[in-house]
């Protein structure tokens, strides 16, 4: 199968189905936060998104570069506490990658997320094993090296990276958490999903469903 180029109409299909899977989600990440956080991850998030689609429809003109920028800025803006940044920079540094494009292949996809990743890391001062967000985003992007390493359609790639985002956040149950507010519960934070992890994961399954389509 071929590989396939990810135009501004999947961008904007991503985007707000990472708005309606957060919204889904809104509860269930509300109550993963209320466990070892403020309990305000899910509105929080909920709330920015749902911007993100009112700049989507107002901003009809803007390119793959400018929707990202969109997107981060309005996260920043809107989303309460860590999050909001820590999203914010997940765009904002997509945006800059993908700058000057009107497709982007998989290995743009790649490096914007590798990116965003690095992003998050020097921002939140975290890594992968921490128990925040990258615990989920760190081995997507590795699944996505790997898949397009082997010659994966585009699909295929975004398939097996929100797979591994899904077992990145699942790992996270057992760790003890080391940065935000999480941290401060010391080992009583093991035992619990992160919340972070579990809406990164929602926000690349929604690619895994969305990127590849037409």
């Amino acid at each position: 199968m071929p590989l396939q180029t990810i135009d501004k109409g999947a961008i904007v299909r991503w985007l707000t189905a990472c708005a309606d899977s957060i919204a889904a989600n809104r509860e269930y990440l509300t109550k993963l936060d209320a466990a070892i956080g403020d309990g305000d991850h899910g509105v929080n998030m909920d709330r920015g998104f749902k911007a993100v689609v009112v700049k989507l429809s107002a901003g009809a003109e803007m390119d793959i570069p400018q929707l990202m920028k969109s997107a981060g800025m309005t996260l920043i803006s809107t989303v309460g506490g860590a999050s909001g940044p820590l999203y914010g920079t997940f765009f904002l540094q997509a945006a800059q990658v993908c700058a000057g494009k009107a497709e982007l292949t998989l290995a743009d996809w790649i490096a914007m997320l590798k990116a965003a990743m690095n992003g998050i890391m020097a921002r939140g001062k975290a890594s992968a094993g921490d128990k925040t967000m990258l615990d989920a985003l760190a081995p997507a992007v590795q699944a996505l090296e790997d898949a397009a390493a082997q010659v994966h359609s585009t699909a295929g790639a975004l398939a097996l990276s929100a797979c591994a985002a899904k077992a990145g956040m699942s790992a996270t149950e057992p760790l003890v958490a080391r940065k935000g507010r999480a941290s401060y519960l010391g080992e009583r934070s093991a035992g619990h999903l992160d919340p972070g992890a579990a809406s990164m994961y929602l926000l690349l399954k929604a690619a895994a469903e969305t990127l590849a389509s037409r």
